[in-house]
């Protein structure tokens, strides 16, 4: 039991590139803001982050259902009957971190607070991954969106009973600073680096793309911070300092200090790397997972269909019209001023992949985690069956 603890709570861990607070209202179950300058960072703490205005909630009840599965079935009768064969007539409780994954979340929660929305869903939204590992063990949600390694680990701690759904975000993760001349992770050597989360995924991702390139943490100097935030306080009074942050705090940070701009995509270093090969994957940030019990039958499992069908489109129209996701990104609080939003929507890698395409980035990125640390994706690898395609 302590070893099983310890692998949750380092997977925790890499919950600050996507934690969060909801919106308030319709089937949205709302969480509460405890501080302005509060949010989720890149330890098992919380981060402060009055740079960005995110509000960190307070936890709340998980929700209850009226049957035992948690799933909520409405309307009495064969239009009744029809809808739910359609997946339409089945409320999903649906739970997301703040940051990239909600963002590409906004449009459908929009139109589900607006009566809108084909499916019927009830969002939640938290700062710590911890919480949605929790509910979704606990049968309290049917759906998560989690850091892709969580993923992993709810599959081994469920016994196989999770499917993961897609990838909802691919990296976010940036090198910063005023320096022209950084072109490479080679440019790196003898230089010092400010990041946050030792041990952490935006560790072992950093870790292995220094191996990559033939060169080891002996090669530099790698600075930890305990939150993002000091990291971009670190870029702003030092005129030289590099820093690997992930979005939106990259935007944040340049925002501060003008002469600082992105030298490194660490999505585009890690595809470099795996240029010739598919072992490695894509890098991923963030991934979709349901209840295996509700894609075994036949009515939730056309409701959880339909998200995904209405997560696809949502995701579509952050991408197409930034200036209006941007506002419906502050609407929810996941970043509380639009323009700031805005600069970071194009960077925060918001994606919806399935299928074939899911299995090979993701298998791939989680072996190279596992190489790393076994304890990082479980302790193993998921089989096959932890890929869903329909």
């Amino acid at each position: 039991m302590r070893k099983s603890l310890s692998v949750f709570m380092a997977a925790a861990m890499t919950a600050a590139l996507l934690a969060g607070c909801s919106g308030n209202s319709g089937n949205t179950e709302t969480t509460t803001a405890a501080a302005e300058t509060t949010a989720a960072g890149t330890t098992a703490a919380e981060t402060t982050a009055a740079e960005t205005n995110i509000e960190a909630p307070t936890e709340e009840a998980p929700t209850t259902a009226a049957d035992s599965s948690g799933v909520s079935l409405e309307g009495p009768g064969a239009a009744g009957e029809d809808a739910a064969a359609s997946g339409g007539d089945v409320t999903l409780r649906i739970g997301s971190l703040k940051g990239p994954t909600s963002m590409g979340l906004v449009s459908l929660m929009d139109k589900n607070e607006n009566g809108e929305a084909e499916g019927s869903y009830e969002f939640t939204m938290v700062t710590d991954a911890s919480e949605l590992v929790a509910k979704m063990v606990a049968g309290d949600l049917d759906i998560a969106l989690v850091p892709a390694n969580m993923a992993s680990i709810l599959y081994q701690k469920t016994n196989q009973g999770v499917n993961v759904l897609n990838i909802n975000t691919l990296g976010v993760l940036y090198i910063v600073a005023a320096d022209d001349s950084i072109t490479s992770i080679s440019d790196l050597a003898g230089k010092t680096v400010y990041m946050t989360g030792k041990g952490t995924t935006p560790d072992y991702v950093f870790q292995y793309l220094l191996s990559a390139n033939g060169m080891s943490a002996d090669d530099l100097t790698i600075e930890y911070k305990s939150e993002p935030t000091e990291v971009a306080a670190v870029l702003k009074e030092q005129a030289d300092a590099i820093g690997l942050l992930p979005q939106p705090f990259v935007t944040v940070a340049m925002a501060q200090n003008e002469s600082l701009k992105i030298v490194l995509d660490l999505t585009a270093e890690w595809d470099k790397t795996n240029a010739e090969s598919a072992d490695g994957g894509s890098l991923v940030t963030g991934v979709t997972v349901a209840r295996s019990e509700l894609l075994a039958d036949e009515t939730t499992a056309a409701a959880i269909k339909l998200f995904m069908d209405e997560h696809a489109q949502s995701t579509a129209f952050t991408g197409e019209d930034v200036a209006a996701a941007a506002e419906l990104v502050a609407k929810y609080g996941i970043i509380e001023k639009a323009p700031v939003a805005q600069k970071a929507l194009p960077y925060c890698s918001i994606v919806c992949i399935e299928g074939d395409e899911l299995k090979e980035m993701l298998s791939g990125y989680l072996n190279v985690l596992y190489d790393q640390d076994p304890t990082s994706v479980g302790g193993q690898l998921p089989d096959d069956a932890f890929y869903y395609k329909r």
